[in-house]
C-alpha cells in the first residue's frame, strides 16, 4: 500500500479512528491510507468506514467537552474497532501486519476537566 515512507509502500498497518479520515494508517510514517488500497471485501470496507464515522460521538464539538456517557461510547467504539481489526486480519492473512489503536480522547477530555 502507498504511504509516505522512504520506500513509498508499507505492509505494517494501524486501524485507528479519526475525524474525517479513513481508518487505515501506516504504522511507520503515520500516513493515512485510502481504504480502497486495502485488499479486503467491499462489505468489510463499508463496515469499517461506517465505524470510523462514529469517531468522536462522545465529544460535544461545539463546546469541546465530552458528553456525560462519553467513556461508555468510546469503550463501545474501541470494542467494535477490535472486532473489525480481527476481521481485517482474517481477510488479508499474513500479507500485512495489523494493529488496532484504541481511542483515549474521552479520558483525555475528562482528565483535562479534572485539572481545571
Amino acid at each position: 500500500m502507498n504511504c509516505c515512507c522512504k520506500k513509498g509502500r508499507t505492509k505494517d498497518l494501524i486501524i485507528e479512528g479519526d475525524v474525517g479520515e479513513d481508518p487505515f494508517w501506516c504504522k511507520k510514517c503515520k500516513c493515512n491510507i485510502d481504504s480502497n488500497e486495502v485488499p479486503i471485501s467491499v462489505d468489510l470496507k463499508k463496515e469499517l468506514l461506517s465505524w470510523s464515522t462514529t469517531y468522536g460521538e462522545w465529544i460535544d464539538w461545539k463546546v469541546d467537552a465530552f458528553i456525560p456517557n462519553g467513556i461508555e461510547l468510546e469503550n463501545e467504539f474501541n470494542h467494535k474497532g477490535i472486532a473489525l481489526t480481527k476481521k481485517v486480519q482474517q481477510e488479508i492473512g499474513d500479507t500485512y501486519s495489523i494493529q488496532f489503536i484504541a481511542s483515549t480522547s474521552a479520558r483525555m477530555y475528562m482528565e483535562s476537566n479534572l485539572d481545571e
